[in-house]
């Protein structure tokens, strides 16, 4: 049998919770749900969580009361380790391709070469690779296009037989068409609730349904994007492999508080925090930034003191300095601040992205020099030493950890990221 060149999406099962069990198995097998910010709602679930009829979104509030009679575990948001756990993961599947896009946190695609046999085969390495060496399950998808991967990992997952590797190529046509005709067009990659709505309306209800429909018509009365994937669904490879990240145009750093912050004190000490991890992002991605924008806002609830300050200024100079731009959101929140209102989050978002170490333009009238050194040293010290290890005032210093900062009461330790959360083992 000819090798063909195939497209392959690697997704990570239930990333959270995955990345939680790594660490804890005791959680295997059990409900388990991931909160969100300040352990709102259910934002991740296994398999088991999912089969109680939890849905993303519900309130953790709602759900607490009955948790201990369900057996149902939850955890914070652990984002210095599923972050890490990304990149490991990343770094793995880069080596069985030259081509890899990573699409999200816990998918990719990947360009695979060979005959249905050996991508079949390919799969199940990549599978086992991933639970070997990161601990992580994951599922491959294989099709002749972008959109056909994603809906061939879409089988794998739901199909255990499968065992998590799906080759469409292998399964036949009249399976394919089979399957395509069972699921609805909405959960097809790509196809939103609206577009939904409007396909049904047209008679089109399943992903069999949008293959089979004229492109032609499809581009008149939708978009050319929605044309692509009918043209995909019927083997067109239109949507090319990204193996460069398109230039980013903000950093932003944003959280919710846990609790108000009502002073202008304290709102100083929140912009020279997020100052410092929005500069801390711009040294890793090589990265200066003309114009700041700071916000804050009340709940969108309160409506006896609200108050949303938005402000934008423009730099002197292109920067990535810590001090500059902590100096900078500081003057530009202050007095915007009403002392007393509840802020409930807020917010640093820097634009006007240039690459670090371009030809600087020589500015009579910029003031005081420039620190090019302090932001990578910063991100150098915190990769190494954790997030709140390092800091300029108050900002990042653990024995000052203010109360406003986000609550993560059912956090599991930082296992990859923080000395400080190594587990123990004692050799007795």
């Amino acid at each position: 049998m000819a090798e063909q060149q195939r497209f392959a999406l690697v997704d990570v099962n239930s990333f959270y919770v995955s990345c939680e069990r790594v660490f804890d198995p005791k959680l295997a097998g059990i409900p388990v749900v991931v909160l969100s910010n300040n352990d709102g709602c259910v934002v991740a679930r296994s398999d088991e969580a999912k089969a109680l009829g939890i849905k993303t979104g519900d309130p953790w509030f709602k759900l607490a009361e009955s948790a201990p009679k369900l057996g149902l575990v939850q955890r914070s948001s652990n984002y210095e380790l599923y972050g890490d756990l990304s990149s490991r993961v990343m770094q793995l599947l880069a080596r069985f391709s030259s081509e890899q896009e990573i699409y999200s946190i816990d998918e990719c695609f990947l360009h695979l070469h060979g005959t249905d046999e050996q991508l079949r085969s390919r799969g199940a390495d990549i599978r086992a690779a991933a639970a070997r060496n990161i601990g992580l399950p994951v599922c491959v998808g294989i099709g002749a296009t972008k959109t056909l991967a994603k809906f061939a990992n879409r089988i794998a997952k739901q199909n255990p037989h499968l065992g998590g590797v799906c080759n469409l190529d292998t399964l036949g046509p009249s399976v394919v068409d089979t399957i395509m005709s069972r699921v609805p067009v909405t959960g097809l990659w790509g196809v939103g609730s609206r577009n939904g709505a409007r396909l049904n309306a047209l008679g089109i209800h399943t992903v069999a349904d949008l293959r089979d429909a004229d492109p032609a018509v499809i581009r008149a009365k939708f978009s050319v994007v929605l044309q692509r994937t009918v043209l995909e669904l019927n083997g067109t490879a239109c949507i090319p492999m990204e193996t460069e990240s398109a230039d980013k145009q903000q950093v932003l750093f944003s959280r919710s508080f846990a609790t108000p912050v009502t002073t202008r004190e304290s709102m100083r000490q929140v912009m020279s925090l997020y100052a410092q991890k929005a500069a801390i992002r711009l040294a890793k991605e090589g990265q200066l930034a003309t114009v700041m924008t700071v916000f804050a806002a009340t709940s969108r609830f309160n409506t006896t003191a609200a108050s949303a300050p938005s402000v934008t200024v423009r730099l002197e100079r292109p920067t990535a300095d810590p001090l500059v731009l902590t100096r900078a959101a500081i003057t530009a929140m202050d007095s915007h601040v009403v002392e007393g209102a509840p802020y409930a989050k807020a917010g640093i978002m820097l634009t006007g992205l240039s690459p670090a170490g371009a030809e600087p333009v020589f500015d009579l009238f910029a003031a005081g020099p420039e620190q090019p050194d302090i932001g990578p040293l910063l991100a150098q010290v915190a990769d190494k030493y954790g997030a709140a290890s390092i800091g300029l005032g108050l900002a990042g210093l653990a024995s000052a950890k203010p109360d406003w900062t986000m609550a993560r009461k059912f956090a599991s330790p930082r296992f990859t990221t923080e000395w400080s959360d190594l587990p123990v083992v004692k050799a007795v």
